[in-house]
């Protein structure tokens, strides 16, 4: 055996047992006690943790946006994640005008291929249905791995926002092929309207960024979108569900049998609006804003009974000094904030912390990731898998500090927040990637994972 990790809790989505793990060729090939066999390294990991690997679903690396470039390249992504838990990584490259899916993929794949800590997977964004020609290239997208499609129902004047029509278009061909559509739904009209009003007001405080986007803005549009995927019976996925209103409709429809996933991010979870009352509420400026409190209970709730189905990050960081820039403007403040390795520990705190349990925890962050999006080899640890997991010390006390991150931003959101147990080592594929605070790994050796469509 190239590794045996013997006397770890297992923790499945269903159950949590004490036994060994034996990984040979980047799999696992035996689970099971007192397993007797030679290996080339054992692993003690009595009295703690072992969990499948993270999958973050949702980031935006080396992103062109506001102006200026998202602060995590590919390689610093990947390494964070991996000193997260994180095992895989979902990109959204954006299919601009005039340009092809499988093109604008190859393009991002290219970037990553050098990089990549940790194994990769990509959706692509549809900003341009030109013609009938790009949902030809849905298939040709699906045989290259690429089995989900996003629309933005916002951000019109970059360029970026597909109509109701061109949203029917995609989901309908995105049924017919196995393929999933993935949503932002805001409403930029009502945006414009908020932002035009304020800037005539000269209220251009953070806390506007917020009010501009309030919550009946998110919720029109998740709305709208349900509206749609429901009359043409095709799947939807809502990336980071926000506000109550929206949350119900969707959790709503579900409860129907429409094929609605929601996925909402731990930043949602953590803050509310009120942070951008703060002295540094640019820091936290991103798309859709942090809601009040009453959308944060919703999605706790959901959480708890198991209607949100994924937990992903939305990770897209930009350097302090690009936040300042709109210090007094909030119109002028990059959209985004840091969150890859961040994500399993919170999660995992919340559940050591008993507010959810870590089964729900594995499921939310790493098994239903992988069923929603077809990524057949990871999600679980089960033989014939990728040996993709983490070992984790329910015992470590961590402090959340831009300084003990591996990004390569110069501030976080969560900066002093406080855990209770904390991931201690990091496996993709059987390869030790993150050891005890320290990346292990090595620029691309994470590989590109084709996915398989839902079909």
């Amino acid at each position: 055996m190239d590794l045996l990790i013997k006397n770890g809790t297992i923790i499945t989505t269903k159950e949590s047992y004490v036994a060994d793990i034996a990984i040979q060729d980047e799999k696992i090939v035996c689970i099971g006690t007192n397993l007797m066999m030679e290996a080339d390294n054992v692993i003690d990991a009595s009295g703690k943790l072992v969990l499948p690997g993270a999958i973050d679903v949702h980031t935006h690396l080396a992103m062109p946006f506001g102006g200026t470039v998202s602060a995590d390249s590919y390689l610093s992504g990947t390494r964070a994640a991996a000193c997260g838990g994180v095992t895989t990584v979902f990109d959204y490259p954006i299919q601009r005008k005039g340009k092809g899916i499988v093109e604008t993929v190859k393009a991002r794949k290219e970037m990553c291929d050098p990089e990549a800590c940790v194994d990769y997977a990509f959706h692509c964004c549809i900003t341009d249905l030109n013609s009938d020609a790009l949902l030809d290239e849905f298939e040709a997208a699906i045989a290259f791995g690429v089995t989900s499609f996003k629309c933005f129902l916002v951000y019109k004047k970059e360029g970026m926002m597909v109509d109701d029509a061109s949203l029917v278009k995609i989901l309908l061909k995105a049924k017919e092929v196995g393929a999933i559509t993935n949503i932002h739904a805001e409403n930029p009209d009502l945006i414009d309207l908020n932002v035009e009003k304020f800037l005539k007001e000269g209220k251009l405080s953070p806390w506007y960024h917020y009010l501009s986007r309030p919550e009946f803005v998110e919720a029109e549009a998740d709305k709208r979108a349900i509206h749609w995927a429901k009359s043409v019976e095709a799947p939807l996925y809502i990336v980071h569900m926000a506000d109550k209103e929206g949350l119900e409709a969707a959790i709503a429809a579900k409860l129907a049998g429409f094929p609605i996933y929601i996925e909402t991010c731990p930043q949602y979870l953590e803050f509310t609006c009120e942070v951008y009352k703060r002295e540094d509420g640019r820091n936290f400026v991103c798309s859709p804003p942090m809601k009040a409190q009453e959308s944060q209970d919703a999605l706790w709730d959901a959480i708890k009974k198991g209607t949100i189905d994924t937990v992903a990050t939305d990770h897209c960081p930009f350097q302090s000094y690009e936040k300042d820039w709109g210090k007094d403007n909030f119109t002028k403040i990059p959209n985004g904030c840091a969150g890859i390795e961040n994500l399993y520990p919170y999660m995992l705190s919340a559940a050591n912390e008993g507010k959810i349990s870590f089964n729900r925890a594995v499921e939310l962050c790493s098994t239903n990731p992988a069923k929603i999006f077809g990524c057949t080899e990871k999600g679980s640890l089960t033989v014939g898998k990728d040996a993709d997991l983490v070992i984790y010390d329910t015992e470590k006390d961590f402090t959340v500090s831009v300084s003990n991150m591996h990004s390569d931003y110069d501030h976080t959101i969560w900066e002093g927040k406080k855990l209770h147990g904390y991931p201690v080592q990091t496996y993709v594929r059987g390869k030790l990637v993150y050891d005890n605070g320290d990346f292990v790994g090595e620029p691309g050796f994470g590989k590109y994972i084709k996915r398989v469509p839902n079909k």
